[in-house]
C-alpha cells in the first residue's frame, strides 16, 4: 500500500549503537521481500558494496562558542567535536540539554560569533536578530552558519575561499579571531600565511509586487600576507591609538619564529593606503614560553598574555612602544594560596619551554590536519609526568560583566581555577586574583550567563559550575565517552539487549561506559506481569491547574479499574464513580472536579468522592450522571467543556456538554447531533483551550504576530477537534456550541490497490493536532505509517482562515496536504504527547517506541531505549513529576524520560585506564584490561566485572612494572582460558619509525574456569507486593522500590547525572588464575585464538603460533614463527585465515601449514598503512581503520590477478571518516522491518555489519548493500550533496572529503550522514532533490521518492 504523496521524514539518528546481536528466532522465516541489505546473506559471501553511517556522535568537545542563534532573547551554546555540531542550553538547573546535533561533513578547526543583531534591521529577514556562528575548516572556507528554526539545524548563509584545497600547513585554516564590531575577521595558516578578511551583506532586492528579486548575500573582501616566517600559535584583535586612516584593524600575534627557541609578541595591521598587511612591531619579554594573548574587554589597548607559569598584561595602545604593566605569577602558587601581582616583570627567569612545547601539541593534537606521527600518544603513558610550570590551558571572559570591571575565569594544568578581576582607576589598572575552585583541568572553558561555568575535560566528563559567592560549586556532569579504546557487543542469545560495552577516557578518567541505543529511560518500577488484556491507559488531573496527576485509569477487555497514582498505587475505583464492569474506550477532565468515562454502552459523568481526592464532594457515594444513545459507541473524546463521541452503525458524530443544575447536581446534554458519510476511527480534541488565547507559548513563535493583532487583542479561534475516518481521511470539525455541525479542513488519504491491498490498512487509529512553529496534524495508521499534514496559512495568520470565528472566516473549507510519510513500525499507530500543551513532544507507539520531536522541520523521532509497548501514558507525582507508564509483556513499568541525558549511557569507573574489554558470554560478565593504576602492588591488571551494578567479581595482578597489553578468550579442548599479552616495561613498545623497542614482554594463560557469576538480579526490576490478577476485581496497593545496590540512578535524579558506580575492590570474590607463561624478546602487543587449538602471538614484529600438548593449557609450545618489517599491533583470525596489522605496512594476511608448522605469507597490503584495527569478515575479506580517519575494505584479489608476484590485496571500497577508529568489531543485526503491505511482515538479517568506534567517542556502523542499492543510493547521495538544503554547511566538496587519502578508482563507501538527510525533507523537498539531475555525472534517470525512502527506512530502523 503505497500513500499518493509518498514522502517523508526526519531521522533524528541520535541513537548510541543499533543492536548489533544477531539472535535467533525459530519464528523467523524466509524473506518475501525485496532484499534490503541482501549482500550479505548470500551464502557468505562479502559484499563490495557499504553504507556507514554515524550512530553515536562524538562527545569530546574542542571548541565551543556562545551566542544567540535562535532568538536574540535566548543564550545557547555550540560545542564542536571534531566533525559534528551541537546546538545546546544550559537549565535553571544547571544541566546541559541537547537541542540539535548535525554532521559538518569536514573537520572544524576553531569558531567565532558574529554579533549581527543590532545592525542593519530588515535587511536580511532570516537572520535578523539571530547572532552567526563562524568556522574554520579543513575546507579552506570561512563559513558563516545562521540557525534555521524550520529546518532545526544550521544553514550556510557564505562560505569564503580562503585557499584550495585546504588541508596544508601554510594554508589559511588554522586559527581565527573576531573583532569587537563583528566587521572583521583574522585567519592564519599553521605557519607563514595570515590574513584579515572584511565581511558584511546586502539585503533582498524587491520587485514591485514585494516578490524577490535578488536574494541578500555575504559581501567580503580578503587581504593576504604570506611574510609571516613562523608558526602562528595565537593571535587576537586589538582597539589601539592608531589612526583608522593610517592602521585598522591591527592584530596582535603569538608568533614562534623558524630557528628561534622563543616566541614574540608581533603587531600587524592593514595599511590603509595601499589595502597590504604591514608589520608594525615585535616585542619579546625575557622569561617563560609565550603561549597566548587575548584582549581586555572594555579596556582598550590593554592585553593578556599567557606564559608558561606566568600571565603579562601588556600595554598595546600605541602598537608601536609595547610595555608589560604587570605580572602575575602563578609558578609557585600552592593550593589555598593566592597567586602573586607584581607590578614588574623585568629580570625574570628563563623558563624551560618544553612543556609549552607539548601543550601546543596536544591543543593541536585533535584537530592536527596533517595527523603527523604523534598518533602513537594514545598508546603511550597512562601518567606522563607533571610540567614544570604551571600553564593555563583554557580561559573565558565573563559576559556582560559590571561596566569597567572585565572578569576572567581561567584554568591551569592542575586543576586549578582563578578568577582575575581587572579595576582601571586614576591611579591605573589592578587586578583582583581569587582561587575559586580545585577539580580536573579542563580546555575548553566557557563562561556563561546567571554565572554558570561550562568546562570540558579532555579524556574524561566535563561540568556546569555555578559561581557562588565566590567559589564553583558543581551543578551537573557533561558525559564525555571518547576516547573509545575498545568495545564489545554481547550477544545476549535473544535477551532483547541493546548495548555497547565500551573503554572510555584515560587515567585518572577512565571509565566503562554501557552505551544503550534510543533515548534513555530511568527505569523505576516494574509490577508482576499481572495486567493481560491491556485496552487503555490513562492519567488525570482532578483539576486543570493541578501540577500532578490524581487518578491512573486502567481499562481491560471487560473492565475499568481506577488506581492513585504514585509510586504506592491503590484501588480507588469505587470513590471515583466509574462503572467498572465495562470497558472504557476514553475518558478525561472536562471541568475541575469532574471526570467523564466513555464507554461502548453511555457516557458516565462523576464526580469524585473526597477519599479518592482531597477536594472531591465530602459524600459516601460519587455523583454521577448518565447519557446513552440509541446504538453502540465506537470511539469517543473528552476536552474543555466538551465531550465527542461517535457510532458506527449509523455512522453518527454526538457532541456532548455539561452544565450544573444545583449543587452537586450536573446534567450531560446533546448539543449536535449529525449522521456521516463515512465511520470515524478516533477522535482527537486540543487539551488546550484555543478560543480566547493570548499567550504564544502553545505555539512556540509570536500567536498575535502572526495573527495580525495587537498585543491585547484576543484570537478568537473556533473550538474544534480532530477525527480520522474510514474515507480514509483526517478531518477538523468545529465543535462551537453555537454553531451548526461544520467541517473547517479535510486532509484525504489516497490508497494505490493495485497490489490488492486492504484499505482498512490506511484507516487512522491516532489523530493529534499540534501547534509549534506552524499547526500541522499527525495520523498514525493501523498499517504502521505515520503521516504530518498542514494547510495553506497566509502570511498574517497562524491557523488557516476556517479556524477563526469572524474576520478570518473563508467560503471554502481549508484543504490539508500530506507533506510527510513514514513507515514508522508494522502494527497500529499510537500517539500520547508527553504533555497536555499543543507543542508537546510525543511518544509513537507501534511494534517499537519512539520519541517524536513536536518542533522539528517533517518527521523527527528516535527510538527509545525501552521494550516495545502496547500502552504508555504520562504521569506525574510528587516522587515522580516526569514520569512515564508503560504496559510490556503484561506489566506495569514505571519510567523517567532523561530529556537532558545527551548519552544514553551508564558508567562505571574503574580508576586507571581502560584499554581492552571482552564479554564473557558462559558468565554474563566483563573482562576488563586496565593500565595506569595507582597502586603499590601494580600498575596493571585484569579485572573481572559485573554489568549489571559494576562490581568487580575476581582480578588479576601484573608483575611490579608490567602492563598487560591484550587480551582475548580461547578455548584449550573443553577449557576456556584468557590469553594476555604484557610489557615488562612502561616505555612505549615501539620507536616513532614503526620499529619495535628492545624491551621484554609475556604470554600469559590464565584460568576462567573460576570466573565468579553475578548475582541472579537485575538492575532494574525493584520489588512488589502486586500479586493479585486483574480480572478478579481485587487490587491491592501496588508498591514499587529502586534497589539502591544495583541501580546508578537515583530515582528522577537530575537529567544529566550520570549512571556512575566505583568498581568495589571489597568485593572481589576471587583471583584469576595464571596456568602458564611464555617470555619474548618485545612486548606483546596483539593475541588472537586460531582454529580452536593454538593461540596467535605478536611480540615487537615476530608473528608466533602456539599449540597446547595433549590440550593441556599448562603445557604450551611454540609451532611457527614469523616475521615482519615492522611492530605488529593487532591479529584477527577467520577460519584459517590470519591477519596481522602492521603499524607501517597495512595488514597481511598469513596461512598457517600445519604439516610443515610453517607461517606464510599470503597477501600484503597494497600500501603503507598506519593500522587502527582489523577485523576479518571472512576467508578474504578485511576491514582495516587507519590513524589518519580512513576505513577500508580489502579483499583478495580474484584469480586473474592472484599469479602477481607482489600478491597485493584489492581495495574494494573506502571511506575517510575524519576520526581515527581504534576499535573495529564485526557485528550482525537483526531487526524487524516495517515494510509495505504487499507481502507480510517478515525478519531480516544483515550479516557482515562492521561496528567502529573512535578517538572522539563517535561510534560507526558499515551495512552491506547490492549492486543495485549502492547505485541507486549513490545518486541520491550526489544530490544531496548539492542541494542547498542538505549540501556540506562548510562549503566543501563532499566526494572529496569522503575519499580524502584514497588512492584513485577505489569506490566509496556511501556516507548514511548525507543520505539520512533526505528523510529530514518534506516530500515536495525530495522530489525536487530527485528531479534535479545536474548534479549527477552518470546519465540522469528518474528515481522514485518512495523506492528511497523505503530503503533509507530500513537503515535507519535497523540502526535505531
Amino acid at each position: 500500500m503505497e500513500s499518493s504523496a509518498s514522502g517523508d521524514g526526519s531521522s533524528a539518528t541520535t541513537a548510541a549503537v543499533a543492536a548489533a546481536a544477531a539472535v535467533a528466532s525459530s519464528s523467523s522465516g524466509p524473506s518475501t521481500s525485496a532484499s534490503a541489505f541482501s549482500a550479505g546473506v548470500s551464502g557468505g559471501a562479502s559484499a563490495t558494496h557499504y553504507l556507514a553511517k554515524r550512530v553515536l556522535h562524538g562527545s569530546a568537545v574542542q571548541h565551543v562558542a556562545r551566542g544567540h542563534f535562535r532568538s536574540e532573547h535566548l543564550w545557547e551554546i555550540v560545542l564542536c567535536k571534531g566533525t559534528s555540531l551541537e546546538l545546546v542550553v544550559v537549565g535553571e538547573d544547571g544541566v546541559l540539554q541537547s537541542i540539535c546535533e548535525q554532521s559538518t561533513f569536514g573537520i572544524v578547526k576553531d569558531v567565532g560569533v558574529l554579533d549581527w543583531r543590532f545592525k542593519h534591521f530588515g535587511i536580511w529577514p532570516e537572520i535578523e536578530g539571530k547572532e552567526i556562528l563562524v568556522l574554520l575548516s579543513d575546507s579552506g572556507k570561512l563559513s558563516l552558519l545562521y540557525f534555521c528554526c524550520q529546518m532545526h539545524r544550521f544553514i550556510p548563509i557564505g562560505n569564503i575561499e580562503l585557499s584550495k584545497p585546504g588541508n596544508m600547513r601554510d594554508q589559511l585554516g588554522r586559527i581565527l579571531a573576531i573583532d569587537h564590531d563583528s566587521a572583521w575577521v583574522a585567519i592564519s595558516a599553521y605557519e607563514d600565511a595570515f590574513a584579515v578578511v572584511r565581511v558584511g551583506r546586502t539585503q533582498h532586492v524587491y520587485g514591485p509586487n514585494k516578490e524577490i528579486v535578488e536574494k541578500a548575500k555575504i559581501v567580503h573582501a580578503v587581504y593576504k600576507t604570506s611574510d609571516i616566517r613562523g608558526t602562528v600559535w595565537s593571535m587576537c584583535f586589538m582597539r589601539t591609538r592608531c589612526s583608522m586612516d593610517e592602521y585598522y584593524p591591527v592584530v596582535a600575534m603569538i608568533i614562534n619564529r623558524k630557528g628561534s627557541d622563543a616566541n614574540d609578541l608581533s603587531m600587524y595591521a592593514l595599511a590603509a593606503n595601499d589595502g597590504g598587511i604591514q608589520y608594525l612591531s615585535g616585542y619579546s619579554e625575557p622569561g617563560p614560553l609565550a603561549l597566548e594573548i587575548a584582549e581586555i574587554p572594555q579596556l582598550d589597548g590593554f592585553g593578556l598574555l599567557f606564559r608558561a607559569g606566568d600571565i603579562l598584561i601588556v600595554d598595546l595602545r600605541d602598537p608601536k612602544d609595547i610595555c608589560c604593566t604587570i605580572r602575575i605569577s602563578m609558578t609557585g602558587s600552592l593550593v589555598g594560596e593566592q597567586i602573586s601581582v607584581e607590578d614588574s616583570c623585568r629580570g625574570l627567569d628563563v623558563d624551560d619551554d618544553v612543556a609549552a612545547c607539548a601543550l601546543l601539541e596536544l591543543r593541536d593534537s585533535g584537530n592536527n590536519i596533517m595527523m603527523d606521527d604523534s598518533y602513537m600518544a594514545i598508546d603511550g603513558a597512562d601518567n606522563p609526568g607533571s610540567m614544570k610550570s604551571r600553564v593555563i590551558c583554557s580561559w573565558s571572559w565573563e559576559p556582560d560583566a559590571v561596566r569597567g570591571q572585565p572578569r576572567l575565569i581561567f584554568c591551569l594544568d592542575d586543576g586549578e581555577f582563578h578568577i582575575l578581576e581587572f579595576n582601571w582607576d586614576t591611579e591605573g589598572l589592578k587586578v583582583l586574583p581569587e582561587r575559586v575552585h580545585r577539580g580536573l583541568p579542563c580546555k575548553p572553558l566557557l563562561w556563561m550567563d546567571r554565572g554558570m561555568i561550562a568546562g570540558f575535560v579532555e579524556m574524561g566528563d566535563g561540568m556546569i559550575l555555578h559561581l557562588e559567592h565566590g567559589r564553583l560549586v558543581h551543578r551537573s556532569t557533561v558525559q564525555n565517552v571518547g576516547p573509545i579504546l575498545d568495545l564489545a557487543i554481547a550477544d545476549y542469545h535473544g535477551e532483547k539487549q541493546d548495548q555497547l560495552f565500551s573503554c572510555c577516557g584515560m587515567c585518572p578518567e577512565g571509565s566503562l561506559r554501557v552505551i544503550r541505543n534510543g533515548v534513555n529511560v530511568e527505569k523505576l518500577l516494574r509490577t508482576e506481569p499481572i495486567y493481560q488484556g491491556v485496552t487503555g491507559l490513562w492519567t488525570l488531573r482532578m483539576k486543570k491547574t493541578d501540577t500532578y496527576h490524581s487518578f491512573l485509569v486502567l481499562a481491560f477487555v471487560e473492565e475499568t479499574r481506577i488506581l492513585s497514582v504514585g509510586l504506592s498505587f491503590k484501588d480507588i475505583s469505587d470513590a471515583v464513580g466509574f462503572q467498572t464492569e465495562v470497558c472504557t474506550l476514553a475518558c478525561g477532565l472536562i471541568a475541575d472536579g469532574l471526570l467523564v468515562q466513555i464507554h461502548s454502552k453511555g457516557v458516565k459523568l462523576c464526580l469524585p468522592t473526597s477519599y479518592a481526592h482531597p477536594e472531591g464532594a465530602t459524600l459516601t457515594s460519587p455523583v454521577c450522571v448518565d447519557w446513552y444513545p440509541d446504538v453502540t459507541i465506537s470511539v469517543g473524546a473528552v476536552g474543555h467543556d466538551v465531550v465527542a463521541v461517535a457510532t458506527s452503525n449509523p455512522c453518527c458524530l454526538y457532541i456532548l456538554r455539561v452544565r450544573p443544575l444545583s449543587s452537586l447536581q450536573y446534567e450531560l446534554y446533546e448539543t449536535q447531533h449529525v449522521q456521516l458519510q463515512y465511520e470515524v476511527s478516533c477522535i482527537s480534541i486540543p487539551e488546550e483551550d484555543l478560543r480566547l488565547r493570548t499567550s504564544s507559548s502553545a505555539f512556540g513563535g509570536d500567536f498575535r504576530k502572526r495573527k495580525g493583532n495587537n498585543s491585547a487583542a484576543e484570537v478568537d479561534v473556533r473550538m474544534f477537534a480532530v477525527i480520522g475516518t474510514h474515507k480514509p481521511s483526517v478531518e477538523v470539525i468545529s465543535l462551537e456550541p453555537d454553531e451548526a455541525f461544520r467541517l473547517l479542513s479535510i486532509g484525504s488519504i489516497s490508497v494505490n490497490n493495485a497490489l490488492g491491498a486492504p484499505v482498512s490498512g490506511c484507516i487512522p487509529e491516532n489523530v493529534r493536532f499540534v501547534a509549534s512553529e506552524r499547526f500541522y496534524i499527525l495520523a498514525g495508521l493501523r498499517n504502521g505509517m505515520l503521516l504530518r499534514f498542514e494547510s495553506g496559512t497566509s502570511k498574517d495568520q497562524y491557523l488557516p482562515g476556517s479556524f477563526y470565528k469572524e474576520s478570518f472566516a473563508p467560503s471554502l473549507n481549508a484543504l490539508l496536504q500530506l507533506v510527510a510519510i513514514r513507515h514508522i513500525g508494522i502494527t497500529p499507530v499510537g500517539l500520547v504527547p508527553l504533555h497536555d500543551s499543543a507543542n508537546s513532544d510525543i511518544i509513537v507507539l507501534s511494534d517499537r517506541s519512539w520519541l517524536l520531536y513536536a518542533s522539528r522541520h517533517s518527521l523527527a523521532y528516535s527510538s527509545i531505549s525501552f521494550l516495545p509497548a502496547s500502552h504508555v501514558t504520562p504521569v506525574s507525582s510528587v516522587d515522580c513529576p516526569s514520569g512515564l507508564l508503560f504496559v510490556a509483556e503484561n506489566c506495569l513499568h514505571l519510567v523517567e524520560m532523561v530529556h537532558g541525558k545527551r548519552l544514553n549511557a551508564q558508567k562505571f569507573s574503574v580508576g586507571g585506564t581502560p584499554r581492552k574489554v571482552l564479554y564473557h558470554s558462559d558468565s554474563r560478565t566483563l573482562l576488563v584490561m586496565r593500565t595506569g593504576l595507582t597502586g603499590a602492588s601494580c600498575s596493571s591488571d585484569i579485572v573481572q566485572i559485573d554489568p549489571n551494578n559494576g562490581i568487580l567479581l575476581s582480578r588479576f595482578k601484573c608483575e611490579l612494572g608490567e602492563t598487560a597489553k591484550c587480551i582475548q578468550i580461547a578455548k584449550i579442548g573443553s577449557e576456556q582460558v584468557l590469553i594476555v599479552g604484557t610489557s615488562k616495561s612502561t616505555d612505549r613498545p615501539m620507536m616513532p619509525n614503526g620499529e619495535a623497542e628492545s624491551i621484554k614482554g609475556r604470554l600469559i594463560v590464565l584460568s576462567l574456569d573460576t570466573l565468579g557469576s553475578p548475582h541472579e538480579c537485575s538492575s532494574f526490576i525493584p520489588t512488589s507486593n502486586l500479586s493479585s490478577s486483574s480480572h478478579t476485581g481485587s487490587f491491592p496497593e501496588i508498591v514499587g522500590y529502586a534497589n539502591e545496590d544495583f541501580s546508578s540512578n537515583s530515582m528522577c535524579s537530575s537529567p544529566d547525572d550520570i549512571c556512575y558506580n566505583q568498581i568495589q575492590f571489597e568485593q572481589i570474590a576471587g583471583h584469576l588464575r595464571s596456568l602458564t607463561h611464555v617470555t619474548f624478546t618485545g612486548a606483546v602487543l596483539a593475541v588472537y585464538p586460531y582454529l580452536d587449538r593454538y593461540v596467535l602471538a605478536a611480540a615487537g614484529n615476530t608473528l608466533s603460533v602456539f599449540g597446547f600438548v595433549n590440550e593441556n593449557p599448562h603445557r604450551m609450545k611454540k609451532y611457527a614463527v614469523s616475521r615482519t618489517r615492522f611492530t605488529i599491533t593487532c591479529l584477527k583470525t577467520y577460519a584459517s585465515q590470519i591477519a596481522a596489522g602492521d603499524c607501517r605496512d597495512g595488514v597481511l594476511f598469513y596461512s598457517y601449514h600445519e604439516n610443515l608448522r610453517k607461517l606464510e605469507l599470503v597477501y600484503a597490503d597494497p600500501a603503507q598503512r598506519l593500522v587502527g584495527d582489523v577485523v576479518l569478515l571472512d576467508c578474504e575479506t578485511a576491514v582495516v581503520s587507519d590513524r589518519r580517519g580512513s576505513i577500508s575494505v580489502l579483499s583478495c584479489p580474484g584469480l586473474e590477478v592472484s599469479e602477481s608476484p607482489e600478491k597485493n590485496l584489492a581495495v574494494q571500497c573506502s571511506f575517510f571518516m575524519g576520526e581515527i577508529a581504534m576499535s573495529i568489531q564485526k557485528a550482525a543485526f537483526k531487526y524487524r522491518l516495517p515494510i509495505g503491505d504487499e507481502t507480510d511482515p517478515v525478519l531480516e538479517s544483515a550479516y557482515n555489519c562492521v561496528v567502529a568506534s573512535t578517538l572522539l567517542g563517535s561510534v560507526f556502523v558499515m551495512i552491506p548493500l547490492t549492486s543495485e542499492e549502492h547505485q541507486l543510493l549513490q545518486d541520491v547521495q550526489e544530490r544531496l550533496s548539492l542541494h542547498p538544503l542538505t549540501a556540506p554547511i562548510l562549503g566543501n566538496d563532499h566526494a572529496e572529503f569522503r575519499r580524502r587519502g584514497i588512492p584513485s578508482g577505489v569506490p566509496s563507501i556511501l556516507d548514511g550522514d548525507m543520505l539520512v538527510q533526505f528523510l529530514e525533507l518534506t516530500s515536495e523537498q525530495q522530489q525536487t532533490v530527485l528531479d534535479d539531475g545536474s548534479s549527477v555525472k552518470a546519465p540522469h534517470r528518474s528515481i522514485s521518492v518512495f523506492q528511497v525512502m523505503r530503503m533509507l527506512e530500513r537503515v535507519h530502523y535497523a540502526l535505531n
